[in-house]
């Protein structure tokens, strides 16, 4: 069987410097309430294993947490499209380093069965949306 991955979509990577300290930024990434301020309500919770759903504009979208290192970093299965998200968090004094991953794309022309469009339309529109998401939403809320 042929091994196709290196023609699958890169990973999408968001890193941005928040003022304030890496407690502070892991209280907004690892809670449901603080999820719920930047990103989209769920019912997270930091526990490897736990089952959630995040309320996506699709309907609720079913999640696994599948690794956890408080305060460093947490990845989580995302939907069924074999997406992972990951959140990594490195300490800089008094600010945090903070870097989203959102990786387990298909190749360009697969369709994502939800939004029934190619997979690089979903990731073109999921790059921009993280933008946004993280560089504003996130960092604002941290902030706070």
């Amino acid at each position: 069987m042929e091994d196709n991955r290196g023609n699958n979509l890169p990973d999408v990577v968001q890193t941005v410097i928040i003022d304030a300290p890496i407690g502070k930024v892991w209280d907004k990434v690892s809670t449901s309430e603080g999820i719920a301020q930047w990103f989209m309500p769920s019912d997270f919770q930091a526990e490897l294993g736990h089952e959630f759903h995040l309320q996506s504009p699709f309907g609720p979208t079913p999640c696994k947490v599948t690794e956890l290192d408080p305060p460093n970093s947490l990845t989580f299965t995302w939907d069924t499209e074999g997406w992972t998200v990951s959140f990594f968090l490195k300490e800089l004094d008094d600010k945090t380093e903070f870097t989203l991953l959102h990786g387990g794309w298909k190749q360009p022309d697969e369709l994502i069965g939800k939004a029934n469009e190619k997979s690089s339309v979903i990731h073109g529109r999921m790059s921009g949306g993280w933008v946004s998401i993280v560089q504003e939403r996130l960092k604002k809320a941290a902030e706070a």
